[in-house]
């Protein structure tokens, strides 16, 4: 007689198998994995398979009296998935110490205002078209414009793009959106659940950027400290040590209002000023993708397909609008850092997935409604934002992979019109 125990452990060895198949079928289509882990995770959720009584994921069918189990099986699931993010920036992380950061804070700098101009000042639009007020407008804004790090920085990876010259202008932009959405969430958080409390706003953005000046005051003195917690001549060590440290400082901002993947972007940015990024990367990179897998799985799972039909001309409206608008902002972002045109077309077809941010946002409107959100628009919102990210998130990766195509017919154009004008293009 299979106990709970046994029940949940089935559960998530379900969970683990389900996304290998995932990834098989991606590999032999020869398709980003990214989407197919998000679809497996729908198909298997208590929307889909779950709602025709077979016993989801998420564990609401599987035993009678089963709360408990239930909810230790989501619990593992859903901090399976913030694991997953935590890695994936600290990963962004070690590629960006802080001299870099500071060599490059002008070009970080324009890219990222030129990004934000551009893709913030559409959102808002969209937003006022879509709804009519502002605070629906500046969650749409939010939700259009964060370009997503996980999926990019996985992208960039399996790609093999991180080695090239584009790969700083899409990590330079990156940063400049984490930094920002971090402030940006403090004042929705206190918009959405303060009712428009400005002196709850203001001290929400104060702890954010306090926050961020220790971390930054962390990675700028503490490179010695960091050295030091990593040496040791045993594999293990290196791995619990590098995890206890970089999960504890993102569950302490997680648990003050801050982004845990801003903290865990800061904590890789301070250990990539060690002597053990190269064992860093080895040792955990297979935690990362294992990990980052169930994240995309999560999101998959807890998305109700049924929630689309109402909002599908909206997202369909949004991504027609907003693609073209980060793959110009992307461009121009690529010519800031001095990269020929093709490299800059890449950097825009990069820059067009959403993901992880987009649905913290869409949580939180969910969080608002019947207070500083009507029900309708805050369930319209989240219905909205999980069917753009899933869209944006097969758009964007899509793109990512054929780019070599879409250069071949876009730079000669590019390339042509800059010649026209007198000015010499750069390879």
């Amino acid at each position: 007689m299979a106990t709970a125990e046994s029940t949940a452990l089935i559960d998530v060895g379900i969970l683990f198998a389900a996304v290998a198949f995932a990834g098989f079928l991606a590999n032999r289509i020869n398709q980003s994995v990214i989407p197919f882990y998000i679809l497996i995770g729908m198909l298997l959720g208590e929307y889909v398979l779950g709602a025709i009584d077979f016993p989801s994921l998420l564990g609401t069918d599987v035993v009678p009296h089963g709360a408990e189990l239930a909810l230790a099986e989501t619990d593992f699931i859903y901090v399976s998935a913030e694991i997953g993010i935590v890695l994936l920036l600290f990963f962004l992380g070690l590629e960006f110490n802080l001299d870099r950061l500071i060599a490059s804070k002008e070009r970080i700098g324009k890219a990222g205002a030129v990004d934000l101009a551009i893709n913030f000042g559409a959102g808002l639009l969209l937003g006022y078209a879509l709804f009519g007020s502002f605070l629906p407008a500046f969650l749409t804004a939010g939700i259009v414009y964060i370009s997503s790090s996980a999926i990019i920085t996985k992208s960039l990876l399996d790609l093999g793009w991180i080695a090239n010259d584009e790969s700083d202008a899409m990590l330079g932009t990156l940063v400049f959106e984490d930094l920002f959405i971090a402030v940006y969430l403090a004042v929705a958080t206190a918009l959405v659940l303060g009712g428009g409390d400005v002196g709850e706003a203001l001290g929400q953005i104060g702890i954010a950027v306090g926050f961020i000046l220790v971390l930054l005051l962390l990675v700028y003195l503490g490179t010695a400290w960091f050295q030091r917690s990593l040496e040791t001549d045993s594999h293990e060590f290196i791995v619990l040590r590098a995890l206890g440290i970089t999960v504890l400082i993102a569950g302490v901002a997680l648990s003050i209002g801050v982004s845990e993947a801003v903290a865990a972007f800061f904590v890789g940015m301070a250990f990539s000023s060690t002597e053990h990024v190269h064992d860093l990367e080895n040792l955990l990179e297979p935690l990362r993708d294992a990990f980052a897998a169930i994240f995309f799985f999560w999101i998959g799972l807890v998305t109700d397909p049924s929630l689309f039909l109402g909002v599908a001309g909206v997202i369909a409206i949004a991504a027609l609008a907003t693609t073209p608008t980060k793959l110009i902002s992307g461009y121009l972002g690529g010519r800031i850092y001095d990269l020929s045109e093709r490299r800059s077309v890449r950097v825009g077809l990069g820059m067009t997935t959403r993901g992880e941010f987009s649905l913290i946002i869409a949580s939180l409107a969910l969080s608002g409604a019947g207070g500083a959100l009507a029900e309708s628009v805050a369930a319209d919102i989240y219905a909205f934002a999980v069917g753009y990210v899933l869209l944006m998130s097969i758009v964007g990766t899509t793109l990512m992979q054929y780019s070599d195509r879409i250069e071949s017919a876009v730079v000669p154009r590019l390339e042509a019109g800059i010649g026209s004008t007198g000015q010499p293009s750069d390879d």
